[in-house]
């Protein structure tokens, strides 16, 4: 029988590795970028077309590299990070494996142009396929530039698998938060197909979250230091009263890494304990500062997992020094811009002034068992008949006026309560001629008699059911009715919202929303779904719907659709606590078991109770 093991060739080996490392566009814009870092650049662009389907393109400032550097780097396993099998537990850099460059090229049409300082001249390299086209000196400015043409040409059932710009976008634009966040030093832009999406100067750490997610961050923000012999800790955690529904703006950084790691966010969550609203999540931007040889970060392809030696210490540092910049910033928010670990300034303290004693003012005559008005002759005649208090004893004028005053305001009040009185039994009459009875406990049921005995209704839920089966339908046929603002409203949100907003704007103008994009992340709302005409402004609304979508995407796995009816019906639907009249009650009642699945809620739990009489006998034990 012959040997049937073989060596792969490296072309094979190259689009293996790539499955690995590049698994979309926005991987390979994380690999690039961070191989930019690790060359010393302080100015970084990134040029997309396509959402990196067509074009990725990375330049920076950095160290460049020699000749044969420039072709070394697309070799496997070729890395400037590792010399010795030690060298892996020292690791504080970003891309140290030697299989980035090489898995983008053998998926990719790749040109680099790269200088080094001392050079006079620059190399160019062209590489298809993991094969190199061409390699030639060029006129290069300091510094490298990549470009990434045709992600997946050569493998066309993996570009096949890849989503929609929009979605594709948003993947990219995560890893350039995160890589933004790590390197507030640096200096980043974004653009896409020609336009802007970040400029984001060198800054500090607050103001590179400002500059990220918007100025009114700039008031959210707490900030957390703790310094101790395992780790340091560093960063800012959100305020509890702007915690959000999704777990979007929750970051962690272990030696400048971005991590993805349950157990110390759940630290942060305890720190929150008894602050946070049910099912909100708050923001949080961590840094931990660790000896590398106590972490392993090789414990997962893409290095956003890390084990610890000891997670259990590193745990209780960071609830309770999350926990303590809580308490103690939380009350005072800060006002300066540029200041980060101080609040000490906000709080000025007045020069010290003489403290003068009071002085007290009395009558050593006054009786108050007295019956003559003895004082009232001795006063001078400017304060009788007046209606102020005697200076000397402190008793108002004419007081036995206010006993009338009193008694007429009883009379009015009671005249009106027998009004009110009269129109609520009229009402109940024509009710109970016209309508079944409906009670309403407590602002939140509806309670009814059937013929059983008695049901009780979510009104909460009932709406949800409603508006959810009418906005699915009208998603199906286009047919959602809106309703123009009088003053139309323009709404600036984050780049990932934007790009999530422009991914859904035709369903959502399917559901009576009227929408036009204006200038970059910015929308001009001139309608709303007549359906929601009095739910919160539109800013608020549009913000709640693309929440509520991004919550049900990472936990339900809806689709789009579905997604979007359910989110809008959340946000649109009365909520407990709101008091409705006997005909709101029939309206409501009447829509729902209009609805095809009526006792079930958004939640999968039901909607209606019922309470039958034999239940009610055996609980009286009758």
């Amino acid at each position: 029988m012959p040997d049937i093991i073989q060596l792969l060739p490296d072309a094979v080996a190259n689009q293996i590795a790539a499955g690995e490392v590049v698994q979309r566009p926005a991987s390979a814009v994380k690999e690039l970028i961070e191989n930019a870092i690790d060359a010393g650049a302080d100015k970084i662009q990134l040029i997309l077309k396509d959402a990196g389907k067509a074009l990725i393109q990375v330049i920076d400032n950095g160290c460049g590299m020699s000749l044969t550097d420039a072709r070394m780097c697309f070799e496997r396993h070729a890395t400037s990070k590792i010399k010795k099998a030690e060298d892996l537990f020292a690791i504080r850099t970003m891309g140290f494996r030697g299989e980035a460059m090489a898995s983008i090229a053998a998926i990719a049409q790749v040109e680099l142009k790269t200088r080094r300082h001392e050079d006079e001249l620059g190399t160019c390299i062209l590489i298809e396929g993991s094969e190199v086209v061409s390699q030639e000196a060029c006129s290069a400015p300091t510094g490298s530039s990549i470009s990434v043409k045709n992600l997946f040409y050569n493998t066309p059932a993996r570009r096949n698998f890849l989503k929609s710009n929009p979605v594709e976008m948003r993947h990219i634009i995560d890893e350039f938060q995160r890589v933004a966040l790590a390197n507030p030093q640096i200096f980043l832009t974004l653009h896409h197909d020609g336009q802007e999406v970040y400029h984001l100067p060198s800054a500090s750490l607050k103001q590179r979250i400002v500059h990220l997610f918007g100025n009114n961050y700039n008031q959210r923000l707490v900030p957390v230091e703790e310094d101790t012999t395992i780790i340091k800790l560093h960063g800012f955690v959100g305020k509890p009263e702007f915690a959000r529904k999704t777990r979007g703006e929750q970051f962690f950084f272990v030696n400048n890494r971005f991590i993805k790691d349950n157990y110390l966010n759940h630290a942060v969550l305890i720190a929150f304990q008894e602050l946070l609203q049910d099912d909100t999540y708050p923001l949080y931007v961590l840094f931990i500062d660790i000896d590398p040889a106590k972490i392993d970060i090789n414990v997962h392809p893409t290095k956003t997992e890390i084990k610890y030696q000891d997670e259990k210490s590193i745990y209780a540092i960071i609830r309770s020094a999350v926990k303590r910049s809580l308490g103690k910033y939380n009350i005072t928010p800060t006002l300066d811009f540029d200041q980060e670990n101080s609040i000490g300034h906000l709080i000025t303290p007045k020069p010290f002034e003489e403290i003068v004693q009071p002085s007290i003012a009395f009558n050593p005559d006054f009786n108050p068992f007295a019956t003559e008005k003895k004082t009232n002759e001795r006063e001078p005649a400017s304060y009788r008949n007046t209606g102020v208090s005697d200076h000397r004893t402190g008793i108002p004028r004419n007081w036995d006026t206010l006993y009338e005053i009193a008694r007429k305001e009883e009379n009015v009040q009671h005249e009106l309560h027998q009004e009110v009185n009269t129109v609520a039994v009229n009402e109940q009459e024509v009710a109970k001629s016209s309508e079944k009875q409906f009670f309403q406990v407590h602002n939140r049921y509806i309670l009814s008699q059937i013929k059983s005995g008695f049901m009780l209704i979510s009104q909460q839920a009932a709406h949800e059911r409603i508006l959810y089966e009418r906005f699915l339908q009208q998603l199906q046929n286009h047919s959602g009715v809106s309703q123009q603002s009088l003053f139309p409203q323009s709404v600036t949100l984050n780049s990932a919202d934007f790009e999530l907003l422009k991914e859904l704007l035709p369903d959502i103008r399917a559901l009576g929303f009227d929408i036009r994009e204006f200038g970059p992340n910015t929308v001009v709302v001139e309608g709303i779904p007549a359906d929601l005409t009095n739910a919160a402004n539109e800013h608020e609304l549009l913000e709640q719907l693309l929440e509520g979508f991004k919550n049900n995407l990472a936990i339900l796995k809806l689709d789009k659709r579905d997604n979007l009816a359910r989110s809008l019906a959340r946000n649109g639907a009365m909520k407990a606590g709101t008091k409705l009249s006997m005909e709101e009650m029939n309206q409501l009642v009447d829509q729902l078991f209009a609805c095809q699945m009526p006792n079930l809620a958004l939640n999968g739990k039901p909607v209606i109770s019922t309470v039958t009489l034999a239940e009610l006998a055996e609980r009286f034990e009758k």
